[in-house]
């Protein structure tokens, strides 16, 4: 496998963005070494709240929820997805599959033993985020659900159709048009500079390039049958598990509802409706920290 990896100065003198970087070195199938980065602010010995990204995002999503958790005293742990933000991008779009990204992230994971974990979760951070909360239930305390789902081979919409269409013809993939096309609100000419920083050229698109194909919205994709596994867990999981979805959201909107009908820690949880597009946590991150500092709250 040929990994690239974003030259270190790219990140320097970014928005908003003062937080160290953390690695982690996780192995592949194949036997190749990938270094997956994450943020770690806050007391070390609070429960951790986990912010997982999405497509085709980082953990510079979270920056100013990051910002308000610590300031309320909680440790925020947010980690990009291998081919995204800091972590190392493989050079093939091949060398993406939705399964071996569970696979990354599960060792990442069991490195660094979180564990009481509040998990935040949007886009594909839902995607993979819900899968090891499959995995390692027992590592969970809690989980909050934000514009994002766990398909098994239906779901297909519109919205997701047109950006499947996008994202597979555009010639350059716009990575800052994108986040600024899913917020409600513009971006600042230097948080859309922030989020182009991870690809310094189209060769670092791969993994971005290849996340919409992934989704298993037909019988036919990948990892239906895993995900299937995964809900059977999640229907036994009884944990608080909130669903924060937005109200503006095309490619999600209606996706709370199997959460709430299928999830027994749903049926006893305060769920919300937040203010904003698709890349919610842009639009309404005081109210992102404040959900998770009540959730962290009623868990002691």
């Amino acid at each position: 496998m040929d990994v690239l990896r974003t030259p270190d100065e790219r990140f320097e003198g970014l928005a908003d963005w003062p937080y160290a970087p953390h690695y982690t070195e996780v192995r592949d199938a194949d036997g190749a070494t990938l270094r997956l980065h994450h943020v770690d602010e806050g007391p070390r010995d609070e429960r951790p709240i986990l912010l997982m990204h999405g497509e085709p995002s980082w953990a510079y999503l979270y920056r100013k929820v990051i910002a308000d958790l610590v300031q309320r005293s909680r440790r925020a742990v947010a980690p990009d997805l291998v081919g995204f933000g800091r972590s190392d991008k493989p050079a093939k779009r091949t060398d993406y599959t939705y399964e071996r990204h569970v696979a990354w992230m599960s060792d990442w994971l069991v490195q660094n033993d979180l564990k009481d974990i509040v998990l935040f979760c949007q886009d594909w951070g839902g995607l993979i985020g819900l899968r090891l909360v499959a995995a390692f239930p027992e590592r969970f305390a809690g989980v909050v659900v934000s514009n994002t789902g766990l398909p098994t081979g239906v779901g297909k919409t519109d919205g997701f159709e047109a950006w499947l269409n996008f994202s597979q013809n555009v010639p350059e993939l716009p990575i800052g048009f994108i986040l600024n096309g899913g917020t409600a609100r513009d971006l600042s000419d230097a948080e859309r500079a922030a989020y182009e920083a991870p690809f310094p050229d189209e060769t670092y698109k791969e993994g971005a390039r290849q996340f919409p194909t992934l989704v298993p919205i037909t019988p036919e994709h990948a990892s239906v049958a895993e995900n299937k596994a995964a809900w059977a867990v999640l229907e036994r999981f009884d944990k608080p598990f909130v669903t924060a979805f937005s109200d503006a959201d095309a490619i999600t909107r209606g996706g709370e509802a199997p959460f709430q009908a299928r999830v027994p820690g749903a049926k006893k949880a305060a769920h919300t409706t937040l203010k904003g597009g698709h890349f919610i946590q842009e639009d309404s991150p005081a109210e992102i920290a404040a959900l998770l500092d009540g959730l962290v709250a009623s868990l002691a």
